[in-house]
């Protein structure tokens, strides 16, 4: 398969790849502009995805040398990862919304040791068993803490406003819940192949064709603030319905039309899967109990250890969701707490 795509109208992409994930690659896109082309997201910092995208500006006609700026969906390291490579070779400036750029300063500025006192407790909050902590605390006591530095942005995207690019409309759409400051930007220009709809959409994870992102809680050692990532998730995609872009340029996978039809069956899939956890939570569970009795796409048994952390964030997503909206509950003085269907 091509390493590289012309979409038409100044917009193409390169496939960087993401080690060792079953994803496989990032779509980064090229998007031509009178100041020069900018890119919409970067991919993971890695030697061989950094050849990969550095080989595929020269096959798209320019080079790493003249990105003028960085839009960044959202800060996972799959779609920021390169962007401080890309600043040192270019000059080029980086833009993200104000929360994700929030949670940049924080990776950078929290010891690592802080995230896994922090991770340990959540973790033994949410029901965890003694053989999964064990190897926490034992990473801890042994100070094999990796550091994370990932690049510091130097722009913010605003919702609503048009970004500044010369020659263009692209304006930016806060859509939370994959992360609290995930943006879609939207190509407020006639589809180049003259497709129905409303210009495009860079939708980053938001909306992807043929699977869900990964909707957990947002992490953040210092606040306590019970956000409800889900039900941010589930406005987003409605919002994005609503806009009926005439195609969608996603982070993963491929491109596609029907951006509603999709929103329509991926509210369909939470709401659905929301009914599963309720069946689920005709006994009291612990966040942990309700991930291993979740539908997953290996059995429980099968996922890997770091994965298991995410199955339950995910969990823990859902039951905020469900406590939110009157159809769980959590069962008075339990420890670790446990929920029940209401």
């Amino acid at each position: 398969m091509a390493r590289t795509a012309d979409h038409g109208g100044g917009v193409r992409s390169i496939r960087v790849p993401i080690p060792d994930n079953p994803l496989g690659h990032t779509l980064v896109y090229v998007v031509d502009t009178d100041g020069g082309p900018v890119l919409v997201d970067t991919g993971w910092d890695d030697p061989d995805s950094w050849d990969a995208l550095v080989e595929g500006l020269t096959a798209c006609g320019t080079s790493i040398t003249e990105i003028t700026g960085v839009l960044v969906t959202h800060h996972h390291p799959d779609h920021h990862g390169l962007c401080g490579r890309v600043r040192e070779a270019s000059g080029a400036w980086i833009a993200m919304h104000a929360a994700d750029s929030a949670i940049v300063r924080r990776t950078r500025d929290t010891r690592p040791e802080r995230w896994f006192v922090y991770m340990e407790g959540k973790l033994a909050a949410a029901g965890a068993p003694e053989e999964h902590l064990a190897p926490l605390r034992a990473a801890r006591a042994r100070g094999s803490l990796p550091g994370f530095s990932p690049a510091l942005p130097d722009r913010e995207i605003v919702p609503g406003d048009l970004l500044d690019l010369p020659g263009r409309r692209l304006r930016a759409i806060w859509t939370p819940g994959h992360t609290p400051g995930h943006v879609c930007l939207h190509l407020e220009e006639e589809h180049p192949a003259g497709l129905p709809g409303h210009g495009r959409l860079f939708s980053g994870d938001h909306l992807l064709p043929g699977i869900t992102p990964h909707i957990g809680l947002y992490e953040d050692p210092d606040d306590a603030t019970l956000t409800d990532p889900l039900g941010d998730y589930l406005d987003s995609l409605e919002r994005i319905g609503r806009l009926a872009p005439a195609e969608v340029l996603p982070a993963h996978q491929h491109t596609f039309p029907d951006a509603p039809v999709r929103v329509r069956e991926l509210l369909a899939h939470h709401e659905e899967r929301l009914g599963d956890l309720l069946a689920l939570l005709g006994t009291p569970l612990t966040p942990w109990q309700l991930a291993e009795r979740m539908e997953w796409n290996r059995p429980w048994e099968e996922i890997p250890y770091g994965s298991r952390h995410i199955a339950v964030s995910e969990a823990e997503a859902h039951l905020r969701r469900l406590v939110k909206t009157g159809r769980a509950e959590a069962v008075t003085a339990s420890d670790p707490v446990t929920y029940v269907a209401v």
